[in-house]
This record gives structure tokens, C-alpha cells and sequence, in this order.
């Protein structure tokens, strides 16, 4: 049996951070292996305690839960980061993807929801529903808009350009990620089994250097392989 997931919980609210606790220590596979107040002492804890996984508050004092994150994954790159807020907005869930969060979660969501949260962050997969990875990329189009230039990246009007490491299984795999679809919907789709999706998956992420599906997308987009609304 494989040692349990290391969890960090942050959060300055006291009641949360007991709650959160609850929900996680009850499963046989999560350790809840630090609490702390502030982001100044999440990146102090997650060099002490090694977490696997860290749910971060955004809204607290010393510290905020963006810079806590972007100083965590700074130095440590294979810890994943949750981010959890009671606000559902656009500029905490890009500057949390930007500082390097694998995941943005609601705290009103289901005790399940966080349960599963934190499984799927550990074996790379990011944390984001459908409508939300098109939010990201409609986001860039539009802060990256402007008149188009000669060789400039594909998009909606634009010349897409190929990703040429990536087999035509491979890209057809990504679009439907950029879908939204689950391993289990696109193996139904593509006709060939969940656990072919996963290994096509993984070398999606490996070839294109990024460290899981959201970023994916993104580097999709960049080159134009697919596009807003997809």
C-alpha cells in the first residue's frame, strides 16, 4: 500500500481549517500533515513538511495565497496547489494559474469535491471544470488582441500552426481535453480504452513540457491547435 497524499492546509479562519481537517483525515489515503494562518508561513511549511498537496486560501494576512503560491512553486515545482476562495472570480483564478496552481476550488463546494480535489491534483491532473478552461483561453485572446502580424499565433481568424512532436492521435487527444472531456468520455469517443487515453495523455504533457491539462490547453492555443468556444 502507497504512503497516504501529505496535505497542508491554509487558511486564516480557524472553524475552516478544523473543518477541512475533518473531511480529509477520515480518508485511510490523505495525511493532514500541517495547519497554518498565513501565506509567509505556507512557504516555510512546505519546506519543513515536503506536503504533496496544499490548499491555499487567498485572502489572508502577512502573506496573500497568490504570492504564497508563486513562491512555493518557485522552489518547489512538484508540490500542487489548490486554490480555495468563497469568491468565483476571474482575477483570482488567472493569477492563481499564473503563480503556478494545478487547481481553483469554491469552499462551499461538496466534502466529496475536496476529497477528490486533492486526489486528482496529486496524480497531475488540474482541478478546473470545462467552462472554466475556456474562461482561460477566451481571457488571453482578448488581452492578447490586436491588430495580426505576419507569423503571429493561430486563433479563431488566424493560420493555425501544427504541433509537429505530436502524433495525430495525440492531437486529436488534446482537442478533445480542451473540450472538457473526461479520460472516460474521450475513450468512449476515440473508441480505445481509458487506460490508452491516460498513456496518450501523459505524453501530450510530456512532450509539450507542461504540468498538466489546463496548461495543456494553453500551449494548444498558443499554437494555435485550437481555439475560444472549442
Amino acid at each position: 500500500m502507497s504512503a497516504p497524499l501529505r496535505i497542508l492546509l491554509v487558511d486564516d479562519q480557524p472553524l475552516l481549517l478544523q473543518g477541512f481537517a475533518m473531511i480529509l483525515s477520515v480518508e485511510d489515503d490523505l495525511e493532514v500533515v500541517g495547519q497554518v494562518p498565513d501565506g509567509a508561513r505556507a512557504v516555510a511549511a512546505v519546506a519543513e513538511l515536503r506536503p504533496d498537496v496544499v490548499l491555499m486560501d487567498v485572502q489572508m494576512p502577512v502573506l496573500d495565497g497568490i504570492e504564497a503560491t508563486r513562491r512555493i512553486i518557485a522552489v518547489h515545482p512538484e508540490v500542487r496547489v489548490v486554490i480555495l476562495t468563497t469568491f468565483d472570480r476571474d482575477d483570482y483564478l488567472f493569477d492563481a494559474l499564473e503563480a503556478g496552481a494545478s487547481g481553483f476550488l469554491l469552499k462551499n463546494a461538496d466534502p466529496d469535491d475536496l476529497v477528490d480535489a486533492v486526489r486528482a491534483v496529486a496524480h497531475g491532473h488540474a482541478l478546473l471544470a470545462p467552462e472554466v478552461t475556456r474562461r482561460v483561453i477566451s481571457r488571453m485572446t482578448s488581452s492578447e488582441a490586436g491588430p495580426p502580424e505576419p507569423g503571429d499565433r493561430g486563433g479563431a481568424e488566424g493560420h493555425a500552426t501544427p504541433l509537429p512532436h505530436l502524433t495525430g492521435r495525440e492531437r486529436e487527444i488534446l482537442v478533445l481535453v480542451a473540450q472538457g472531456l473526461s479520460n472516460a468520455e474521450i475513450a468512449a469517443q476515440a473508441f480505445v480504452t481509458e487506460a490508452t487515453v491516460k498513456t496518450h495523455v501523459s505524453n501530450v504533457l510530456a512532450k509539450l513540457g507542461v504540468r498538466d491539462r489546463v496548461q495543456a490547453v494553453i500551449a494548444a492555443y498558443d499554437a494555435g491547435l485550437v481555439t475560444p468556444g472549442v
